[in-house]
């Protein structure tokens, strides 16, 4: 039976990509906790914690791994039509807080969340440390849409998106992938794909390619040089 490792608290190597699971896929490591310094770790090997309640920390590298190249990102009719309208107030990084809460909260298509409050309290410390991110849709003032996840390098992380406005979510990752692609970025990654993601132009690459990009060392985007609020599309 294949084993995975299981992390201490006193050290924050992680094992190689390759001792990833093929079933589950990716599955690659428990244990640990969800420090900045840890996540920071996670983050710049490829690897990501997902769990849920009454689970111990898992960490994950899938094989193949979803990106979207921003040169593919794909708007729609209907998204093309929405972003002319300019209807939504978009802004960067001005309530991240708000924006992983509403993440949290239960959907229609699933029974639970693996957004937890330790996971929203570990993302939080890591958007304080200049290394999470979010992208608010306002409308009427109010919160209507938005998306986190980490930037490191040239690249940004997707960790989830919500909208209780028709199109929020799309609008907030549209906005954020074109700031992305005027600032160098490589590509976004998605982590696992649905039809949703494809949808939007995110597509498999290898676990060893996507670590290609991982350890390119040509700068990194400054997040506090970017505006909060983001100008019409």
């Amino acid at each position: 039976m294949d084993q995975i490792a299981i992390l201490s608290r006193d050290s924050l190597a992680f094992p190689p990509l390759h001792h990833a699971l093929r079933n589950p896929d990716g599955l690659l490591a428990a244990g640990g906790d969800l420090s900045v310094e840890r996540l920071e770790q996670a983050y710049a090997h490829g690897i990501f914690p997902w769990y849920e309640d009454g689970q111990p920390i898992l960490w994950w590298s899938p094989d193949p791994r979803y990106v979207i190249f921003p040169g593919s990102f794909r708007i729609s009719r209907s998204l093309r039509k929405e972003l002319r309208q300019n209807r939504f107030e978009v802004t960067l990084d001005t309530d991240f807080e708000g924006v992983i809460r509403a993440c949290s909260r239960p959907r229609a298509n699933a029974d639970g969340t693996w957004i937890t409050e330790d996971m929203i309290r570990a993302y939080v410390a890591l958007h304080h440390a200049g290394l999470a991110h979010s992208v608010e849709c306002y409308r009427d003032g109010r919160l209507a849409g938005g998306l986190y996840g980490v930037g490191m390098g040239r690249l940004f992380f997707g960790e989830s998106m919500f909208h209780s406005q028709t199109n929020a979510s799309k609008v907030a990752f549209s906005f954020l992938v074109r700031m992305l692609a005027a600032s160098g970025c490589p590509l976004i990654d998605c982590q696992v794909g649905n039809p949703h993601l494809e949808s939007l132009g995110a597509e498999p690459i290898t676990r060893q390619d996507f670590a290609g990009y991982l350890q390119r060392r040509d700068g990194e985007i400054d997040w506090s040089s970017l505006p909060t609020r983001l100008s019409p599309w």
